[in-house]
């Protein structure tokens, strides 16, 4: 797939816009979401997939931008694989904010979208404070997890032209009163309700929708019924695109990682293997014997 993040660079070239991350001054003349939803579904409509990952810092954001990615993920998973925390929840807007600003100064092509932390959205006046406050960091837009309940959120976002990424599906925010990790769109109900979020995100304004953990035939139906392109992660490849942690792709989280992953490569090993062979140099040991 011809990268998007380099089309989308391109444009903005041609429309004298700086490339990279959108500047944290929106105005009526870049109108950014509408190039992200414009391009997002002309992209669907070419049957091209997307291919989307996370990244936390400047140097992993620079390699994946250079590798031509068509969208950067800032997300809130930051919480597990790089704070230590058990799951999303104990990430901060001051994380994100921070994390958000070293990504976009590695990426200079993909869109940089920045998860909304968990409580930092409840209205859609928070949500607009919370958007603007990654967005001056460096963010192109926010994702935000709820379907039509978030509906007044996404649509005050984009109307202040602030571009966003819909999440539905396994919600990891509400990770705690839901119990676990639960596969999405088991029963009638769940089907019924993740029909009506995806048509409720779209309406409201979101160039792309996440899928999280839906069963696979649910994900391809959803997909099928929309406009606006869906980027599945544990959600089979009827999905318009795919979504993965960079650290379960290359294998750089080896204690943990979801049973929907194959890992590319393993670099915590060789990582591994390399800071005990600078011990050993340094003490004068043998390596093999730590």
């Amino acid at each position: 797939m011809y990268g998007f993040g380099r089309k989308i660079g391109e444009q903005r070239k041609q429309a004298g816009l700086p490339r990279g991350p959108i500047s944290a001054k929106f105005t009526d003349d870049n109108m950014s979401a509408n190039l992200l939803s414009t391009q997002f579904r002309k992209i669907k409509k070419s049957g091209q997939k997307i291919a989307a990952l996370t990244a936390y810092d400047y140097p992993t954001a620079r390699l994946v931008d250079e590798a031509g990615i068509d969208l950067i993920l800032v997300g809130d998973s930051l919480g597990m694989v790089v704070l230590g925390y058990p799951d999303t929840t104990s990430v901060t807007l001051d994380d994100m904010i921070r994390h958000t600003g070293a990504v976009a100064r590695g990426a200079k092509a993909a869109p940089v979208i920045a998860d909304l932390p968990i409580g930092t959205y409840s209205t859609p006046g928070e949500a607009l404070a919370s958007a603007r406050a990654v967005v001056a960091a460096g963010a192109t837009g926010v994702k935000l997890e709820g379907g039509t309940e978030m509906a007044p959120q996404i649509r005050a976002l984009v109307e202040a032209d602030i571009p966003v990424l819909a999440h539905l599906g396994m919600l990891p925010q509400k990770i705690r009163e839901e119990g676990g990790y639960k596969i999405k769109g088991r029963s009638p109900e769940e089907i019924r309700s993740l029909h009506r979020d995806a048509a409720a995100v779209q309406d409201a304004g979101a160039f792309a929708a996440v899928l999280e953990i839906v069963t696979p035939g649910l994900a391809k139906d959803i997909s099928q019924s929309l406009e606006i392109p869906t980027i599945g992660i544990g959600s089979g490849d009827g999905c318009d695109g795919q979504i993965l942690v960079l650290h379960d792709l290359v294998g750089l989280y080896p204690w943990f990682r979801p049973k929907f992953v194959t890992a590319r490569t393993e670099l915590a090993a060789p990582l591994s293997a390399a800071v005990r062979e600078y011990i050993a140099d340094t003490k004068g040991t043998d390596p093999e014997s730590r």
